[in-house]
């Protein structure tokens, strides 16, 4: 296993997970003009760093992040908007079929992509995991010179009105 983020600790959490070869196939997956593997890491790892630093519970938040996005070609016949509302089930089953998850694991990875998905997250840890993946996300396609950054802003947009409002 490579180290990621020259961080000793949110190495040792990751390692059971980048050891399976079926979740390492995210590795050859484009997202945001970068590797679904490289966009997974750098959700965990900031998930990591915001949970550890208030006291939250880290180990399965960076878990959880890591695991977001873990589907392959499950969307591959869907809509752009379909794939965004249908990937968290296809990444929580996924997850599930290879790891032992707890509640909030699993309220990390189907929640992400709230508001698209309705569902709002039960646990502090998944509205970090969410906003991070979200900030990460404009970044990427921002940092890749991708035509989406209009979608991701209008993405942020749509969240910011539907928090204001509840």
């Amino acid at each position: 296993m490579d180290k990621y983020y020259y961080n000793e600790e949110f190495n040792r959490i990751i390692k059971p997970i980048l050891d399976n070869k079926e979740f390492m196939k995210v590795k050859s997956q484009s997202h945001h003009g970068i590797s679904r593997l490289e966009h997974l890491l750098r959700v965990s790892y900031y998930s990591y760093l915001i949970t550890k630093s208030l006291g939250l519970n880290f180990n399965e938040t960076t878990r959880a992040a890591l695991l977001h996005d873990f589907f392959i070609n499950e969307t591959k016949n869907e809509s752009a908007f379909k794939a965004l509302q249908n990937h968290p089930k296809y990444a929580l089953k996924n997850a599930q079929k290879y790891y032992n998850l707890t509640d909030r694991e699993q309220d990390i990875i189907k929640t992400h992509m709230f508001p698209v998905t309705f569902t709002p997250p039960r646990y502090i840890e998944s509205w970090i995991v969410d906003i991070v993946d979200d900030v990460a996300g404009i970044y990427e396609k921002y940092k890749s010179g991708c035509h989406e950054m209009k979608t991701a802003l209008t993405f942020l947009f749509i969240f910011f009105i539907n928090f204001i409002q509840k």
